[in-house]
């Protein structure tokens, strides 16, 4: 079954999210190669999740208007 473009929007955000904390635990560990790879794999997902948000969004009717 596939995915409505919210669901896929939102797992983006949320895989972004969870590279951003690996890669700031990796920092903290003192490991800066993976650090640097998973901001790097973060920053990726977070664009792409904001692209397909942006998507959604105009793809939705702005409310109507009194």
């Amino acid at each position: 079954m596939p995915q409505s473009n919210h669901d896929y929007a939102a797992n983006l955000h949320i895989y972004a999210a969870h590279a951003h904390t690996a890669a700031a635990a990796a920092h903290h560990r003192g490991d800066h190669v993976a650090a640097e790879e998973l901001s790097s794999k973060a920053q990726e997902y977070s664009m792409e999740a904001a692209e397909k948000t942006y998507a959604v969004a105009r793809q939705t009717p702005e409310p109507l208007r009194a």
